[in-house]
């Protein structure tokens, strides 16, 4: 009771209305997941540096990966259920409360054990982002929208890497890689002002107008229910295990780039890490246009009369096909070339994750969305562990470019398993599906979805 009347007590209220209040708040998303994922790469970009300082091997340096990998895949299904529970200000608090208080401990870290217990706490904090956002952009925008909208967050990861790549280059020549993680973990907690100050449900925002929110409430889901989902029916739909198993297969193409690539440049391609600093952030310029351009050109088609399974499929397609330049990438002789193609597989994961990740609202009412997300979100945490930890076997033994040629592959098996196993994007009749029906009824109808 207590804690929901101080919810209550420091909720926005105000005697004004905002017009376009939602593009403010998928704003504040954008803001938290920029925070979020400059955390998580300081320590990628000082990867040089502290594996030299502190005698790590590149399996040593993937075991780290691995320890936040673990927590971050657990977490993402915890955190979906968590939100789906507490709702979405309170989810973010906690969340962004656990990763900056852990990104900042890292300056006081000593050797692999000390680093490795702090990237698994990041880990916890920092998966909580993304089933949150999902539930925020279900929350706050109609279908047609909702893509763009998770293009919007997204890009948040790309120009987490333009603007960190320098900035972390440029704080560790100045003061040092400790200083480094005080200043970049620090930058969580103005964020978390902000969003005390700022958020709220649409159903409680004082600041939202009638016409937006008759917008918002467009294209729900038809299912009537408000009960909470648990994991093991949710996990009946074969509409989330497609979701699961693609992120699976896919998602590990992101991670191999974003924990790698300032390793790879500097070991395979004779990057100083001024050049570093200078050139790496570029794939992320792309991946940035890639989560915009995704997230708009699916709600174009259904603006101009495409189906949203349709429009979704057709943007994810063409997002695989761009990840394929992984091959020629791993067989390019000229560094800026390779780059260049590394460049359009992170245009092409973004425009495809995008419209990925909107298909938990696509499929569910909201009340489940977080915890589907987060499902989606644990597949992708698992497959990236073991793809880390196979590449820095692999690198150790042989060279990098088997990983990128097979990184250029999964990606269509993913979108494959995606469209085979997931059906139609439509919305399911969950009331229908598992409250009213019998047992034998449940089954034959789970099957016909």
């Amino acid at each position: 009771m207590f804690e929901a009347q101080t919810a209550k007590s420091i909720a926005p209220a105000v005697t004004f209305k905002i017009r376009g209040l939602r593009w403010w708040i998928v704003g504040l998303i954008f803001l938290a997941t920029l925070i979020n994922f400059i955390d998580r790469l300081t320590i990628s970009v000082l990867a040089p540096v502290i594996t030299q300082q502190l005698g790590l091997t590149n399996l040593q340096f993937a075991s780290i990966t691995t320890w936040f990998l673990v927590a971050y895949a657990a977490s993402q299904a915890l955190s979906g259920k968590l939100y789906d529970r507490v709702g979405t200000r309170r989810g973010f608090t906690l969340s962004i409360l656990v990763w900056a208080s852990a990104a900042m401990a890292h300056a006081f870290a000593r050797g692999l054990a000390s680093l490795s217990v702090f990237r698994f706490v990041l880990g916890l904090g920092e998966a909580g982002n993304w089933p949150g956002a999902a539930k925020v952009v279900a929350e706050w925008f109609p279908a047609r929208q909702r893509a763009l909208g998770m293009g919007i967050f997204n890009s948040g990861v790309c120009v987490g890497f333009i603007v960190a790549t320098p900035l972390i280059v440029w704080l560790q020549t100045q003061f040092g890689w400790r200083t480094t993680f005080l200043v970049t973990g620090g930058l969580g907690f103005g964020w978390l002002a902000l969003w005390l100050l700022l958020y709220e449900t649409p159903e409680r925002h004082s600041a939202l107008t009638d016409e937006e929110r008759t917008l918002i409430q467009q294209d729900r889901s038809t299912s009537t229910t408000t009960r909470k989902m648990g994991w093991m029916e949710l996990l009946k739909y074969r509409q989330v295990w497609a979701i699961v198993l693609s992120r699976f297969l896919t998602d590990p193409v992101w991670w191999l780039y974003v924990t790698w690539l300032p390793l790879y440049l500097s070991r395979v391609r004779g990057f100083s890490l001024t050049q570093i600093g200078l050139f790496a952030w570029m794939p992320y310029v792309a991946a940035d246009a890639g989560s915009l351009m995704g997230g708009w050109a699916s709600g174009r088609l259904i603006r101009h009369g495409w189906t949203t399974n349709q429009a979704r499929k057709a943007v994810i397609i063409v997002g695989a096909i761009f990840m394929s330049f992984g091959v020629p990438a791993a067989l390019a002789h000229n560094a800026m070339l390779a780059l260049f193609f590394i460049g359009l597989v992170t245009f092409g994961f973004q425009s495809w994750i995008n419209n990925v990740q909107t298909m938990p609202s696509d499929f569910f009412p909201s009340q489940a969305v977080a915890s589907v997300a987060g499902l989606g979100g644990l597949g992708a945490g698992i497959g990236a562990i073991l793809y880390t930890l196979t590449t820095g076997w692999v690198i150790d033994h042989f060279s990098y470019t088997p990983i990128l040629i097979i990184a250029g592959l999964l990606p269509i098996l993913g979108t494959v398993i995606l469209f085979g196993l997931g059906g139609p994007i439509r919305p399911l009749s969950i009331e229908s599906s598992y409250s009213t029906a019998s047992g034998s009824d449940r089954i034959e109808k789970l099957l016909t979805q």
